[in-house]
């Protein structure tokens, strides 16, 4: 497979807008457009979930107090508490990584979600790219990934490319000295999670990060959590602030690990699923102006490959649809744009307005 060559890039010159996310484009002027930019699951919280945050708020005078909610999360994945970090969404761990671990020459495998390179530079460090390449299907040759790295970032499924590695090649990444972050944040949406390492023991110096905010609705309570060896969690929890995470979000952690929301979880991957295959099969009609979807898409967003793909966007925006710019991401340009996966009467209607967007194109 022909990759990139990794190389380590200054500090504070990363050539592309890290910071810069979905959420950007449904504020302000865009809050009243459909959302297909921000990777949150529609119509959540559910109900039960909102009752039970709030009922969490008649406690809120005392100090949040986690061992509940880290004994649930732990009990899901099969594993000690001790191998359990709480944490203020997936972003704070990829924070605490940064800060917390003494790595020399961290890599970052692109195109995926942009903070966790944005927190290693900001915490002073150089840091290396392996970049995949479009025409290979953005998969992984783990030759690609330099055996001088002592901390490697992946995603799985990839944001935005929606690629499912296979376990066994992030695995076979793992070496002596290595911390190796595999980003499961949107694993809990890929029917039965196959793939996963979450409650892998057996992978020296793995370190997973799962997000409860996707599937759940939770973006602004901001919970998530870490799994890895008891020492690396030790570390992390050391450069944590006092009580990191609200007793709201504690609740919620509790209750979205328990195995009746792990039902409502699995049955919502797989209508996410047949949601993704109808979207993208309407996507495959505008092959002839020519669109091209990566894939095959595992993960609720696809990405997608449009000539003139940056004025489509702002023309969708006029028709009322909000989609995420892809140029911010490392390995990608202005032809790309994600689209996050929606019930089939939204996507209906955003195809509708991209056959009126490309058309305006021509």
């Amino acid at each position: 497979m022909d990759t990139h060559t990794p190389m380590p890039t200054e500090p504070g010159i990363p050539g592309h807008d890290l910071r810069h996310h979905g959420d950007a484009e449904v504020r302000d002027d865009g809050s009243a457009l459909v959302d297909l930019a921000v990777n949150v699951r529609a119509d959540t919280p559910p109900v039960w979930l909102r009752e039970h945050i709030a009922a969490s708020l008649g406690s809120l005078a005392a100090y949040p107090d986690g061992r509940a909610a880290r004994a649930a999360v732990a009990a899901r994945h099969g594993l000690p508490v001790e191998r359990v970090l709480l944490t203020a969404g997936a972003a704070e761990a990829f924070v605490l990584l940064a800060r917390a671990l003494k790595v020399r020459w961290p890599v970052v495998v692109h195109p995926q979600f942009t903070e966790p390179e944005a927190a290693l530079r900001d915490a002073g460090h150089s840091v290396g790219r392996v970049l995949l390449r479009a025409a290979d299907g953005f998969r992984l040759d783990p030759a690609a990934v330099p055996v001088e790295a002592d901390l490697v970032v992946v995603g799985n499924p990839t944001n935005p490319t929606s690629v499912l590695h296979p376990a066994d090649v992030l695995a076979g990444l793992a070496r002596p000295g290595r911390t190796l972050v595999v980003d499961e944040a949107f694993m809990d949406a890929v029917p039965g999670e196959r793939e996963a390492l979450a409650g892998r023991t057996d992978v020296p110096g793995l370190v997973v990060l799962r997000s409860l905010t996707k599937t759940w609705g939770l973006a602004g309570l901001r919970i998530g959590y870490v799994l890895a060896a008891p020492e690396t969690v030790a570390e992390l929890e050391r450069a944590q602030p006092l009580w990191p995470v609200s007793t709201p979000a504690l609740a919620a952690a509790e209750a979205c690990v328990a195995p009746r929301a792990l039902a409502e979880a699995a049955h919502a991957a797989h209508r996410v699923a047949a949601d993704r295959a109808h979207l993208v099969a309407g996507l495959g009609e505008f092959a002839g102006a020519g669109l091209r979807v990566a894939g095959p898409a595992e993960g609720p967003f696809v990405l997608v490959r449009l000539p003139d793909a940056d004025a489509v966007r702002r023309r969708l925006r006029r028709l009322g649809f909000a989609v995420r710019r892809g140029d911010t991401f490392p390995g990608l340009d202005e032809e790309w744009l994600r689209l996050a996966v929606r019930d089939r009467g939204t996507s209906d209607a955003f195809l509708r307005a991209l056959g009126r967007a490309t058309a305006e194109a021509s």
